[in-house]
């Protein structure tokens, strides 16, 4: 995929990012195309070769993105108790970059969160995957970030048990 200066785009690890640039770069005595991507306060030089789709994205559309409500609110799968095979579980998960990866994610450290503490590892893996959600939502729905996370907590809460009477 070609990406223009000037385009929004989500990179695969660090979230909702604006193209800024195309520079041509010489690394170990090859040249190669680079998009020069800005998050945040941060610039990445991502290379546009055969697996720029694995890297950069555009970001998701608004009808595609009510799609995702779904996977948030749904009950959330289990998680390895054993901290190391979670966390190389939940890295695996994000490889790809998708949305759906990143909502799932999230609900799952949610879910497990409601049984057990959730470890430095696990925190981190949540912030970076909250932050790229919450800029990718606000972007594709035209909403504030406030309104985002609001929305995002309704969506995240478990169910309210029935009290028989």
């Amino acid at each position: 995929m070609d990406f223009q200066i000037g385009d929004p785009v989500i990179h695969w690890k660090y979230g909702f990012g604006e193209i800024v640039g195309v520079e041509e770069r010489s690394l170990t005595n090859e040249k190669m195309v680079y998009y020069v991507v800005q998050i945040q306060d941060i610039s990445v030089w991502v290379p546009a070769d055969s697996n720029i789709m694995n890297r950069l994205r555009p970001p998701t559309s608004k009808r595609d993105f009510k799609k995702l409500f779904v996977i948030l609110s749904a009950p959330g799968e289990s998680l390895s108790d054993d901290r190391f095979e979670r966390k190389n579980q939940l890295r695996k998960n994000l490889e790809d970059g998708k949305a759906e990866a990143v909502c799932q994610v999230i609900r799952d450290l949610t879910f497990y969160e409601q049984r057990k503490r959730l470890n430095d590892d696990d925190k981190n893996i949540m912030k970076r995957a909250w932050s790229s959600l919450c800029s990718e939502w606000g972007f594709s729905m035209s909403v504030p970030l406030a309104q985002v996370e609001n929305e995002l907590h309704q969506l995240l809460k478990p169910p309210v048990e029935s009290i028989a009477s």
